[in-house]
C-alpha cells in the first residue's frame, strides 16, 4: 500500500474508532504529509512500513531550522501515534520513533484577560446591525461558559435548557458534558434568537444550529477568529487573542474566585485535572494560599 492509502486508513481509524472531530483528525495527518513530502523533496522511496529511525531523524533535524521547539515536539508526538497504529494493525513490530526525544519545552502559560479588557472588547461590538446582536451573544458564551471554538459553532437550539440553568456541549470525541450557563449569556441569546435569527433564511440542514451567518449555515472557525481580531484592533487591545483566550479567562477568574479545580476540570470538559492545572496556570504561591486556607494544621 501506498503512504496515501495508509494515510486515509489512518484517518478513518481516528475518526471511527477513536471519535476525533475533523480538525483534530486534520490536524494529525499534517504532519504525515510533511514526512512524505520531505521523502519526496529528498528522492527517498520507502514506504511506512519500511522507514528506519535514522531516516526519520534526517526529517526532524530538517524541521529544527523551520519551527519551534514546541512545534517539532507535536510533529514528533504526530509520527508516534501513526507509527503505534501501524503497530497496531499488525503492519510493523516496531515504532522507529521510539528513541528520536522531543526537544525539552517549558510549559506554555496561556494568555488571559481581565474582565475589564473583556468588558472592552464586548463594549465595542455594533450592535446597530444584525450581526452584532450575534457577535455579544457567541462572546458571552465563550467566555461565560468557556467554549472551544468549534463547540460555539456547532451549539444547537436543541442544546439550550434554560429553564434548568444549562446548555449541552458536544465536545473533543464527540464527548457530551453540560455547562451552566449565566442568566445574562441566556438574555443575549434571547435578544439574538428573537430580533435576528428569527428573520434570516436557514439553509437546509442549519435549521438547529444556533449561532448562522447571513447566508443562514453555520458560522466558521476562523469567522469567529477574525470577529475577535477586529474588536482588539477597534479597542487597541496589544495582545494576541483568540476564542481560546476566552476559555482561559473563563477558568482563570473561576480560579481567582474561588472556584475549585475538579468543578473547572468539568466545566472545560478535561479528561485529566492536569490539563486543567495547565490552562489555569497554578503557581507555587496559589498552591500555598490553598494550603494555608484549608489544611487543619496551617
Amino acid at each position: 500500500m501506498s503512504w496515501t492509502t495508509f494515510i486515509k486508513n489512518y484517518q478513518s481509524y481516528l475518526k471511527i474508532e477513536r471519535g476525533l472531530s475533523k480538525n483534530t483528525v486534520e490536524n494529525y495527518t499534517f504532519d504525515i504529509e510533511r514526512l512524505r513530502q520531505f521523502l519526496d523533496a529528498n528522492q527517498i522511496v520507502v514506504s511506512p512500513l519500511k522507514i528506519a529511525e535514522e531516516t526519520l531523524q534526517q526529517f526532524i533535524y530538517s524541521i529544527a531550522t523551520q519551527v519551534n521547539a514546541r512545534s517539532q515536539a507535536r510533529i514528533i508526538s504526530g509520527l508516534k501515534s501513526f507509527f503505534s497504529y501501524l503497530i497496531f494493525e499488525d503492519y510493523r513490530v516496531d515504532n522507529p520513533l521510539e528513541l528520536i526525544e522531543s526537544p525539552k519545552i517549558g510549559r506554555k502559560l496561556p494568555d488571559t484577560l481581565a474582565v475589564e479588557e473583556i468588558d472592552s472588547l464586548i463594549k465595542a461590538i455594533d450592535l446597530s446591525t444584525n450581526e452584532g446582536e450575534r457577535n455579544r451573544a457567541m462572546l458571552e458564551m465563550l467566555y461565560g461558559c468557556g467554549l472551544r471554538v468549534s463547540e460555539l459553532v456547532t451549539l444547537k437550539i436543541s442544546d439550550l435548557f434554560f429553564e434548568e440553568g444549562f446548555i449541552k456541549v458536544t465536545g473533543k470525541g464527540n464527548k457530551q458534558r453540560f455547562v451552566p450557563v449565566s442568566a445574562l449569556s441566556q438574555k443575549y441569546i434571547q435578544i439574538y434568537r428573537d430580533t435576528v435569527r428569527s428573520h434570516v433564511t436557514i439553509k437546509k440542514g442549519s435549521e438547529d444550529t444556533l449561532f448562522l451567518n447571513r447566508r443562514g449555515n453555520q458560522l466558521t472557525r476562523a469567522m469567529i477568529f477574525t470577529i475577535i481580531k477586529n474588536l482588539a484592533v477597534e479597542i487597541g487591545l496589544h495582545k494576541k487573542i483568540s476564542p481560546h483566550t476566552f476559555r482561559h479567562s473563563f477558568a482563570t477568574h473561576l480560579l481567582e474566585n474561588g472556584a475549585d479545580l475538579r468543578s473547572i476540570q468539568l466545566m472545560l470538559g478535561h479528561e485529566s485535572i492536569t490539563t486543567t492545572e495547565v490552562y489555569l496556570h497554578l503557581d507555587r504561591k496559589f498552591l500555598a494560599e490553598v494550603m494555608n486556607t484549608y489544611h487543619p494544621r496551617k
